[in-house]
């Protein structure tokens, strides 16, 4: 299965430099949320239209390889992404991303 994530240029360029990406989702930290949002290929389109619309910046897909997820302790899981809501959506647990769990990255 493949999971992608949507992150701003601004966002991506700092993890490089720190090593670590802490962004949850647009204008939230891992930290602060308790995981990281991600998608399908199938689900980014949605995802895209409902929360990034409005954005001005670059944005930017990054997809993630699962191998290196697990390697770094972060589990996977797919639940909800509101209650009521029955599509379930990956979020990756366990602290902010090794910028080495990105597998790829293209422009948006």
């Amino acid at each position: 299965m493949t999971l992608q994530h949507i992150a701003t240029e601004s966002d991506w360029h700092a993890a490089q430099d720190a090593g670590t990406y802490p962004v949850s989702t647009r204008g939230q930290l891992i930290a602060d949320v308790g995981f990281m949002h991600c998608s399908t290929p199938e689900q980014t389109a949605g995802v895209l239209q409902r929360f990034y619309a409005d954005v001005v910046e670059p944005l930017l897909l990054l997809t993630l390889d699962e191998a290196a997820l697990a390697d770094h302790g972060l589990e996977i899981r797919w639940e909800p992404p509101a209650p009521g809501v029955i599509e379930e959506f990956p979020h990756i647990y366990g602290g902010n991303l090794p910028v080495v769990c990105v597998a790829g990255v293209e422009r948006l």
